[in-house]
């Protein structure tokens, strides 16, 4: 199964400056999407009593998981990070594809696809890599933008979130500086001035506390208790859309919306109902204010429904609907939410936000609001520059210059809490009636152009590198090579090769894609957008971040690469077979199984020596040379070459 390893912190900022100095990128996002703040706006808020230089976040989920993910997020303007669930159980089997948004959102994932220890030091890896950037200066971030606000999200029972494991990954989390001492040191010798930074160590203080879909309500609150209580820090419920009752949420998502996802029994039959969800609400209000901790509930949850479709395995019952209905079903709860509480609970929403509905969000004070599946649409984190467009465009409407000003203006009322109240009503009635959300509106796929993908060559449309969460596909560019000769091996008199040419393989463009082995865990996503079929993360050319990991993952075909002066050593494997070639200028050794065999890489049939039986496609050899060329040599910044 493929798994995400993550990368050293001091290749991280290596890549970082190298790519934004050469290219004007960071981890393939172009400078021009970087989100630097509004002139003249101040949209910072609140959150259990930290500053946050903005309300936008991603989810928890698969944009907050690897450090370079949750920078992408700070570039594109977020500033609370919903960190991915984590959770005891964390060697999971998690099924393959489980990321379906070729129209809304579904998917089969679950929690952090990393160890506890892991996500801990990659949580403060990404702290780190902000604080670098901050500092930096190279942003150049409106004053006051830099603030950035992390939140755990743990989960799923009392028992696994009391173990010693999941208690240290909270510990490391609320004093992080053993391991921010030792990331500190692998910051490379030309950033050394950044080893001495001030770095925050408080990495976090408040959780977002995840539930299984049906965890009693009892059990919730008793988690939420000891977290507030026992471990000390703010709490945020996440609640789930069956909080509407069956008759309710399959009107809203069958009748209203169109979509004909079913809802099973059992998800509300195991799930908390409104009035209990009302009264742990309440109580566990009230101890946290006594406890002096912030509290509040999350609108919602991801959507149980039954799978009924090709796209993950049979073995999955169910799957977890997001996106444009999500939206509908959770402002109705934010709604119902809001005229029994009115506003006196922090309310953090999720669920179909997009750029056209961010500042609405906005306006009702829910803070934060955080974004998953609009992600995972062309464009990924770039996206979120017109989030902050739309935002800026409807403040100025109503010439607001903070977020509460906005609420007030919006609904045209002065106290803040009776405008936030105000929207909402006239929100949540808007959002029920409007046609975007219904299936007839959203029921549009990916086109597809009929050809299929290959290891050299396609559309080059670059589509599937900034929809990657990850940033696991990469450009990179080709010398100019218009085929590659397909070459045969045999065994000549005296140590001699013969090689005859049988062929050749086409390769008619420079710009070419990869795929980065250690960030891709085989989602299936890039593949829904991808024009041609097969799936890039399947067919084009897969590099392993290290040795260890291309001979670990012996049933998938790649290759790693390593570079010691001027001699270049690749690893390859095709259809299951291992070779290694050793290039050293013009000269090759090529090994594989059976043989041994040293030429001139320009023209093979020259001078080509070595033992070997049987015949040897040297078309392999060819494709290595060709690939470390391309990916060490060109000018394109990626993982391999940082």
């Amino acid at each position: 199964m493929a798994e995400l390893v993550p990368f050293p912190l001091g290749r991280l900022v290596s890549r970082m400056f190298r790519e934004l100095e050469r290219q004007q990128k960071v981890f393939d996002l172009p400078e021009r999407r970087f989100v630097r703040g509004v002139a003249g706006r101040d949209l910072s808020v609140d959150f259990h009593g930290h500053h946050a230089s903005s309300p936008l976040g991603p989810a928890a989920g698969p944009h907050s998981q690897l450090a370079q993910n949750i920078v992408l997020g700070f570039l594109g303007g977020a500033r609370i990070f919903e960190l991915k669930t984590v959770q005891i159980l964390d060697r999971l089997q998690i099924p393959r594809p489980c990321i379906d948004a070729e129209t809304i959102g579904y998917n089969v994932e679950w929690s952090q696809e990393l160890t506890l220890e892991q996500s801990l030091e990659e949580y403060v890896k990404a702290s780190m890599l902000v604080d670098i950037l901050v500092a930096s200066g190279a942003l150049k971030l409106q004053p006051g933008f830099e603030h950035v606000v992390f939140d755990m999200s743990v989960g799923y029972d009392l028992a696994g979130i009391r173990s010693d494991r999941v208690r240290a990954f909270l510990s490391g989390m609320l004093d992080a500086r053993p391991i921010v001492d030792k990331l500190r040191r692998e910051i490379p010798e030309p950033f050394a001035r950044y080893r001495d930074l001030d770095f925050r160590t408080r990495i976090s203080d408040s959780l977002t506390l995840s539930t299984f879909h049906g965890c009693p309500p009892d059990e919730i609150e008793r988690i939420a208790g000891f977290l507030l209580e026992d471990v000390g820090v703010s709490t945020v419920v996440k609640l789930n859309p069956t909080l509407l009752g069956r008759v309710e949420a399959r009107r809203i998502l069958n009748d209203v919306l169109g979509y004909p996802d079913h809802i099973p029994d059992e998800a509300f039959d195991k799930d908390a109902t409104w009035e209990q969800a009302l009264g742990f609400v309440d109580r566990l209000g009230k101890r946290a204010a006594a406890l002096g901790r912030g509290f509040g509930v999350k609108f919602t949850n991801t959507l149980v429904v039954e799978n009924r479709r090709d796209f993950f395995p049979k073995t999955e019952k169910t799957m977890y609907l997001s996106g444009q209905p999500l939206h509908v079903l959770a402002m109705s709860l934010v709604g119902r939410f809001r005229e029994a509480m009115g506003d006196r609970f922090l309310v953090s929403f999720s669920g179909g936000i997009d750029q056209k509905n961010f500042a609405d969000a906005v306006s009702l004070g829910l803070v934060p609001v955080t974004v998953c599946t609009d992600l995972l649409r062309i464009g990924g984190y770039g996206r979120l520059q017109a989030y902050f467009k739309e935002l800026d465009d409807k403040m100025r409407a109503v010439s607001a210059n903070t977020i509460d000003e906005f609420a007030r203006k919006t609904a045209k009322l002065d106290d803040v809490s009776a405008a936030r109240l105000g929207n909402t009503r006239a929100y949540v009635a808007r959002v029920l009636a409007e046609p975007r959300y219904r299936r007839e509106a959203t029921n549009k796929p990916p086109k597809k152009v009929g050809t299929h993908l290959h290891l050299f060559d396609c559309l080059t449309c670059d589509k599937c590198i900034p929809i990657c969460p990850n940033d696991a596909n990469f450009i990179y560019s080709l010398p100019d090579v218009k085929e590659l000769p397909v070459l045969r091996a045999t065994a000549g008199a005296g140590g001699a090769v013969e090689v005859r040419r049988d062929g050749s393989l086409g390769v008619h463009e420079r710009h070419q894609i990869g795929n980065f082995a250690d960030f891709c865990n085989e989602c299936g996503h890039c593949d829904v957008h991808c024009p041609e079929a097969g799936g890039p993360y399947a067919v084009k050319p897969r590099f392993f971040g290290s040795r260890a990991q291309f001979e670990e993952h012996v049933g998938r075909d790649g290759f790693f690469l390593e570079r010691d002066a001027r001699v270049v050593r690749v690893l390859g494997r095709f259809g299951g077979k291992a070779y290694e070639a050793v290039l050293d200028g013009e000269r090759a050794r090529f090994r594989g199984e059976g043989f041994d065999i040293t030429c001139d890489i320009t023209d093979p049939s020259r001078d080509a020596r070595g033992t070997l039986t049987g015949e040897v496609d040297l078309t392999y050899l060819m494709i290595m040379s060709l690939l470390a060329r391309g990916v060490l040599e060109g000018a394109d910044v990626n993982y391999v070459n940082a």
